[in-house]
């Protein structure tokens, strides 16, 4: 059975607390006739009286007292709701990001991101691990690989390239120019991306015959190679920092595309997707042309 329309249901509840039609038609911002009418329509339509008039008083029924109470519950509990949703709505946007895309990629554009999506409230949580959108508290991951996982949207940012880094001060104590020169220097190693990826794409097939430093972290690999210690394998969203600063540069242009990439993830029902999608936007534009 489908309930009375909502306005004749606050109609009720506010004149019976008030004990008037005026002061329920003051609260509610209508006429005195159109509560009058709304509570006319209720008594029609459940079929009992509701209001009697004693004096200058309008006095609910027993029916009209109880059903009152009960809608006032409900507006307690759609109030409270609607708080809620207003709270979570309005919190902090949490980013999630590796270590070293929050560093090489993100902390760069923050300020201007700040300021161009008037979205001050920003928190970035610069961590090695996937976050559970659901139980993290996180709103945003910015994660790299295939662009599908279960429960959440994704939009890819940009499709990595992987290529060579190295010092300034290295590049001009080894003379390296072409790809197999590299064979005979330091190669700093990431436990997640091998040379051999990239050097037989370049034609290489023998082994490095130096073993350099292996990393787990390629911030602490980037930071490594900019202190001259070898020639790192980068990947181009992480690397973009240090080579537009000069800390890095890139000793021949040979670079290959993977199949993974950076991605923008969120969920659909999140109670902030209107300021998500917003930013979400502004980072694929911030991206545009890096995804093909």
């Amino acid at each position: 059975m489908r309930l009375p329309p909502f306005l004749t249901l606050t109609a009720l509840e506010a004149a019976a607390r008030h004990r008037s039609y005026s002061r329920a038609a003051r609260e509610l911002f209508v006429t005195h006739g159109a509560v009058s009418q709304q509570i006319r329509k209720l008594e029609d339509e459940l079929g009992t009286k509701l209001f009697v008039r004693q004096g200058n008083a309008m006095v609910p029924t027993a029916t009209g007292q109880r059903l009152a109470g009960q809608v006032a519950e409900a507006l307690t509990t759609l109030r409270a709701g609607v708080d809620e949703a207003r709270l979570a709505a309005s919190g902090p946007l949490v980013i999630s990001s590796s270590a070293a895309f929050a560093r090489g990629w993100l902390v760069t554009r923050l300020a201007r991101l700040a300021e161009e999506l008037d979205e001050p409230d920003l928190i970035v949580r610069a961590e090695d691990r996937v976050a559970d959108l659901t139980t993290d508290g996180v709103d945003i991951a910015l994660r790299f690989g295939c662009g599908v996982w279960p429960g959440v949207e994704s939009a890819t940012l940009m499709i990595e390239r992987i290529f060579p880094v190295c010092s300034p001060d290295f590049l001009a104590r080894h003379p390296i120019a072409e790809p197999r020169d590299l064979l005979d220097v330091p190669l700093l190693r990431h436990v997640g991306l091998p040379w051999s990826i990239w050097l037989t794409a370049m034609g290489v097939d023998e082994a490095p015959r130096q073993q350099g430093l292996g990393f787990e972290d390629t911030a602490l690999m980037l930071d490594t190679a900019a202190h001259g210690v070898g020639v790192a394998l980068a990947r181009s969203g992480l690397a973009e920092r240090d080579l537009r600063e000069g800390r890095l540069v890139r000793p021949f242009s040979g670079e290959v595309t993977v199949e993974t990439g950076n991605h923008f993830v969120w969920r659909a029902d999140s109670p902030k997707l209107a300021r998500i999608l917003k930013l979400r936007d502004w980072f694929l534009a911030e991206t545009a042309g890096l995804r093909g």
